[in-house]
């Protein structure tokens, strides 16, 4: 049987995190859903608990990570990103609050075209961001400045950072496994199941890697 955890989710209304949120209930773990919106998510359990927040300067950090195992942010807003890094001023609000709550896993999902520190993007890829992508470089250089400072200053942290590929909302594709070199545009709940598997996964602490589906 599985062990009951808590999740503290960021992003939860999204289209990833409505799949993770669904998830992880199913597999008998209780939710705190943090919402801009409450309504937006579509469901209810007893185990689930939605509580409304707007990143950044989300009231009552402390108090939502109470009695918390996993921390997950699955966040992103094109338009704010393009006029601030309004992720990297929420992860250096959340770092400390949960060091005060003694919280030390988290998981972050940013973007596959989105440089990882002291890395650079293949060429391919580069293209593709400054190209057909244009318009989400704001997003990806705010995932840049949080893998900076995650790196940089929290390392205490059992952080990891998956940059998904992320292309529909069809059914699942199958199951993505995590690489420091090849990407899958996958479907969300296929990068749902990788992020719920991969936060309890000691050995993806530390990274900033890609997913990619695995070969049949």
């Amino acid at each position: 049987m599985t062990q009951q955890k808590t999740y503290l989710v960021f992003g939860a209304t999204g289209q990833t995190g409505q799949h993770f949120t669904a998830l992880a209930l199913k597999q008998g773990h209780k939710v705190r859903a943090v919402a801009r919106n409450p309504t937006k998510l579509a469901m209810t359990h007893p185990d689930l608990d939605v509580r409304q927040g707007t990143v950044p300067g989300v009231a009552n950090l402390d108090d939502l990570l109470q009695v918390v195992d996993f921390v997950v942010c699955m966040l992103g807003d094109r338009q704010m990103q393009k006029q601030q890094k309004v992720n990297t001023a929420f992860v250096r609000e959340l770092v400390p609050a949960m060091r005060r709550a003694g919280v030390s896993r988290l998981l972050y999902q940013a973007g596959g075209l989105s440089k990882p520190p002291g890395r650079q993007l293949p060429p391919l890829f580069r293209v593709i961001r400054n190209t057909v992508a244009r318009s989400y470089i704001g997003q990806h250089e705010d995932n840049e400045a949080v893998m900076e400072y995650l790196t940089q200053e929290a390392g205490d942290l059992e952080w990891m950072v998956h940059r998904a590929g992320i292309g529909s909302n069809g059914s699942s594709k199958g199951v993505l496994e995590r690489s420091s070199t090849s990407a899958s545009i996958g479907t969300f709940q296929d990068v749902a199941a990788y992020n719920l598997a991969t936060v309890a996964d000691p050995s993806a602490i530390h990274t900033c890697d890609l997913s990619s589906y695995r070969k049949r």
